[in-house]
């Protein structure tokens, strides 16, 4: 049997949820968004719960093109270095337009938001993220990949690594 309308009245979450003056704190989300569409329903379930809780978004694109990837992509493109070039170019106008894109649903719906464009492994770099934003919860959009059923989304990584709340929204 649950208790649905039971709150948490202790003093610490009094603290956590109010400033001194009685008003609320601010709520820091950190979402990872990559133009999915599953992503873009991260991002916005996360609007709508961070204009709840009267806080911030810091969106976070991740570009996994590390200069390894870079050097595989380049052989092969029999070796062609225009192709990294092109590639980077591309990732570059893609976050861009993401940056874009989110910055105005923020402003639509009241949110404010911050865009961050990093390069490396998406889950390190949302832990990192968030770590150093002190952010209060870390929401991602559920993978549509068949090989990470096996081998672990993103989803499952995060919550093996950060002892905070995580949400994986699924649409």
């Amino acid at each position: 049997m649950g208790h649905r309308e039971e709150m948490d009245h202790s003093r610490q979450h009094h603290d956590r949820v109010h400033g001194d003056g009685g008003e609320p704190v601010c709520a820091s989300v950190v979402v990872g968004i990559d133009g999915s569409d599953t992503s873009w329903d991260a991002f916005c379930w996360a609007c709508g719960e961070t204009r709840r809780l009267g806080g911030r978004i810091v969106a976070v694109f991740v570009d996994r093109s590390s200069g390894a990837a870079a050097a595989n992509a380049t052989a092969s493109f029999a070796g062609s270095a225009v192709a990294v070039v092109a590639i980077q170019q591309s990732i570059t106008d893609q976050a861009a337009q993401l940056a874009h894109q989110v910055r105005a649903y923020g402003a639509e719906h009241g949110v404010e938001v911050t865009f961050v464009r990093a390069q490396g492994d998406t889950a390190k770099e949302l832990l990192r993220i968030a770590h150093d934003d002190h952010a209060d919860l870390i929401v991602v959009g559920r993978s549509t990949k068949a090989r990470h059923h096996l081998a672990g989304s993103l989803g499952r990584r995060l919550v093996g690594k950060r002892g905070g709340p995580i949400v994986v929204v699924v649409p």
